[in-house]
């Protein structure tokens, strides 16, 4: 299999794509993401009416940022005019690639009835697709579930509407809307839509390591997989999971002391990149991701405590102070009043 993807006239130097991640892949993920090696980092999802409108919250989630090897705007929404015009908007900005999100769960998103509620419509998704496709010169690619629910998987017949409609490629969660994040992924569902177009597949749903992206890949047929949840606090885990893939070896992931190194200059991007206030607030999910992943302390109650100790925490200096106190070997042995926050 090639260590590369084409999506139109783009070249994607590896088989290992993270996903866009609400409230997750923002820039400085991004950024810190793809200087560890990954290939394709999705920005947050993109809502085209607030885009277009140039709310500020909304246009930061599309921020463009130096050092990104490939730059990916996901759109969402449900009226084939904002469609379009995000689509513009997204290439204007720098976009590489504009994906169209047909997949998010959530209930405010499906409540409204964008994401993976158009499922159960399939004649406006296909208005929308072509909105977001004659929209833009750039390659536009959709992601979507299985269906909305057991009785409706339609994800082949919309895959194959997408290719006529000029889709470049394909990526599908192993799960209907219904389940949400429960239940194990289905990849074995994912080879049907493979069946069904000549477009790159890309599989998604319960991929952490190269076992399980490589029986992801083996039972879908896709020509490549796409991580989300197993990224949290990691990283570095594109670029890890591509090179385990390419070598058949067993994926080799940093050393303790190179993810405090990796997490505090997440630490430092996120605080300039949305000030000291609400930067510290922002990172306080990936602080906790970074704890729970790196086992420290190795004791889960421990592990608990401190990270609800780290995120009470509200100044930057005595936060970076304590997390680098917490990787110390010494202090794993410590009671936790040891821990209070340094005052520099």
């Amino acid at each position: 299999m090639s260590a590369s993807l084409k999506i139109g006239d783009v070249t994607i130097p590896g088989r290992v794509l993270t996903a866009p991640m609400t409230g997750v892949s923002d820039l400085p993920f991004r950024r810190i993401a793809s200087k560890y090696g990954a290939p394709y980092v999705a920005t947050e999802m993109v809502a085209c009416d607030s885009f277009a409108r140039g709310r500020p919250d909304v246009v930061r989630r599309a921020a463009i940022g130096d050092g990104l090897p490939l730059m990916v705007i996901q759109l969402v929404g449900r009226t084939p005019e904002w469609i379009s015009r995000g689509a513009k908007l997204a290439e204007e900005a720098g976009a590489d690639i504009i994906d169209f999100n047909m997949g998010c769960p959530a209930k405010e998103v499906t409540g409204a009835l964008s994401g993976s509620a158009l499922m159960r419509e399939p004649e406006l998704a296909a208005r929308l697709i072509e909105a977001a496709v004659n929209g833009t010169s750039r390659p536009v690619t959709l992601k979507m579930r299985l269906g909305w629910d057991d009785q409706n998987r339609n994800a082949p017949q919309i895959a194959a509407m997408a290719e006529q409609l000029g889709v470049k490629a394909i990526t599908v969660h192993g799960r209907t809307r219904q389940q949400f994040y429960k239940g194990q992924a289905d990849w074995r569902a994912v080879a049907e839509v493979k069946k069904a177009t000549r477009l790159p597949v890309i599989v998604n749903g319960d991929i952490m390591d190269a076992a399980s992206a490589r029986a992801a890949l083996a039972q879908s047929g896709a020509d490549a997989v796409m991580i989300g949840r197993g990224a949290y606090g990691r990283p570095w885990i594109a670029a890890a999971l591509d090179r385990a893939l390419n070598d058949g070896a067993e994926m080799s992931e940093p050393d303790a002391a190179s993810r405090l190194g990796i997490a505090l200059e997440h630490f430092t991007d996120t605080l300039r990149f949305y000030g000291d206030a609400l930067g510290l607030k922002v990172f306080r999910k990936h602080l906790g991701w970074y704890v729970e992943q790196a086992s420290i302390p190795a004791d889960p109650q421990q592990r608990r405590a401190h990270k609800a100790r780290l995120c009470q925490i509200d100044h930057a200096k005595d936060l970076e102070s304590a997390l680098t106190e917490l990787w110390t070997p010494l202090s794993f042995s410590r009671a936790l009043p040891f821990f209070a926050p340094a005052h520099i």
